[in-house]
């Protein structure tokens, strides 16, 4: 009888520490995302200026991602995709920037919330756009942690202490409650301080100058400057790792970086070559990823994100979810094809008049870019005077930036105009690029004969991914972007939506 008793003991006690062993294997998760940063400008992804020691340390210990991209080129879109885990012609008002993101689609915070995780985010987390006019209450990110602050290195920087904010964020989250949160910086979205970049040091002749950008000073400091603005928001990830590792949380904690789409330059944001849409994402969880230390080359997209982390969180995915699951890269056993990422542009700040965006739709490759514009009477960068942008300012899809200016200044000059075109011109139907020998996609190869059967295979792939999941304009539906209310500032008064027809 004894020896029976201490062997259903024995078996008691293995239990505890089988379910404690569970308990403590249940991952945190922190969320790292800049605003506005292409996928070349971190160390580890090869640009030789700007210092990203922090990104660099995840990919060096967890999985650097060589072909991540955004769902769409612009702020709320592209962060209603990465918390849904939805491509953008799904999520209905969503898909325009300064909106809503309705109550109805599911965000993977909530879920973990309802899994007893506690959430929360700082910086900028869902946005822009109005809470209320979805249903909402609270940022789909989680609760807010805003309240601390600091004196930013250079004026153009918002005073948000991130990492503190993070602290005092862990210090409310209950002994043993696994945590979600969200370390969103407004860096480095325009503006910049004009000069920052050569103050801190910086030599402006190691910078690589995209290829669509003519090789000028204006241009390379204008790089710089923004290189500042990386490199702040990595070091606010450096002081939330040493606050985890020593809380002894980091090896449980799921680290992502990334970015929510491209650069705040012109043929980058809000539009869908690389320099918009392929982001930097690199991933470290020593106790999750299998064989750490590991380049993937296969294709995603953000949205890609959220089921990743309810998976890892053993909470069931919702079938609204479309987008596929990483575990099976971090597993090392990756079972999903990913040869190919999608991407979409409708509303930015929708600079034409009634407020019209600039439908678009792509698909990436590892060789080609093939761009559809549904609209491409229309101006991509925005019309060129400022009458019509709410912005009231022109090609108002466009930030304000010394780049900018130089192009428009001398748009007509030797040297210039190609650039200047490349930016603001209009676009035809149909756009094609060879991405490997092309990089900077500076060549539209959709009128050559010798690609005419790659470009009807590539858009044949796409019609059938938005068919299959049910974009409104693959399938000649109400398709109502340019017409949902725009809950943005406005500079221009008389700017508004055209009401729906």
């Amino acid at each position: 009888m004894r020896k029976k008793l201490n062997q259903n003991l024995f078996l008691l006690v293995g239990l505890l520490f089988v379910v404690a062993d569970l308990k403590a294997a249940t991952p945190n998760i922190l969320f790292c995302i800049s605003d506005d940063q292409s996928y070349a400008h971190t160390g580890a992804n090869g640009d030789p200026v700007v210092q990203t020691p922090a990104f660099d340390r995840v990919a060096r210990e967890g999985i650097r991602f060589t072909r991540a991209f955004c769902d769409a080129p612009t702020c709320g879109p592209s962060r209603s995709a990465i918390l849904t885990g939805q491509p953008i012609w799904r999520l209905e008002e969503a898909g325009n920037i300064h909106s809503t993101l309705p109550k109805k689609f599911l965000t993977y915070a909530e879920l973990l919330k309802s899994a007893g995780y506690a959430t929360g985010f700082t910086g900028k987390g869902w946005s822009p756009g109005r809470l209320a006019a979805g249903g909402r209450e609270e940022n789909p990110a989680g609760q807010e942690f805003n309240k601390r602050h600091l004196k930013p290195p250079y004026r153009s920087m918002s005073n948000r202490d991130y990492a503190s904010n993070f602290e005092e964020f862990l210090d409310q989250v209950n002994e043993g409650q696994p945590f979600c949160f969200w370390l969103g910086t407004h860096e480095p979205h325009r503006g910049f301080e004009a000069g920052a970049g050569k103050k801190s040091g910086k030599d402006p002749s190691k910078v690589i100058v995209p290829p669509m950008f003519p090789d000028h000073p204006v241009v390379r400091s204008d790089l710089l400057d923004y290189y500042v603005e990386i490199e702040h928001f990595d070091q606010m990830i450096v002081r939330a790792m040493a606050t985890l590792e020593k809380a002894g949380q980091l090896d449980n904690t799921i680290v992502v970086i990334t970015s929510d789409h491209g650069m705040p330059f012109p043929r980058a944001k809000a539009s869908l070559y690389d320099a918009g849409a392929h982001v930097p994402l690199a991933i470290r969880w020593p106790n999750g990823i299998v064989k750490a230390g590991r380049v993937f080359e296969g294709l995603i997209n953000l949205s890609d994100i959220a089921p990743t982390f309810l998976q890892a969180a053993d909470v069931k995915v919702p079938t609204m979810m479309t987008a596929n699951s990483l575990m099976g890269v971090l597993k090392n056993k990756a079972t999903t094809k990913r040869d190919s990422a999608y991407i979409a542009m409708e509303r930015h700040d929708g600079c034409r008049k009634g407020g019209k965006g600039y439908p678009s739709r792509a698909i990436r490759t590892q060789d080609y870019l093939y761009i559809r514009n549904l609209e491409p009477t229309r101006w991509p960068a925005g019309n060129p005077d400022r009458e019509f942008c709410a912005r009231y300012i022109p090609f108002g899809e466009v930030d304000t930036s010394p780049t900018k200016t130089l192009l428009m200044d001398n748009a007509n000059k030797a040297g210039f105009k190609r650039f200047y075109d490349l930016a603001f011109s209009k676009r035809p139907a149909e756009e094609l690029y060879h991405v490997t020998e092309d990089p900077g996609q500076l060549v539209n190869l959709s009128e050559n004969p010798k690609y005419e059967a790659i470009q009807k295979k590539l858009a044949s792939q796409l019609q059938e991914h938005l068919v299959r999941t049910k974009d409104p304009r693959a399938l000649g539906l109400d398709a109502p972007w340019d017409h949902y209310p725009y809950y943005g500032l406005r500079r221009n008064k008389n700017w508004q939506v055209d009401p729906k027809p």
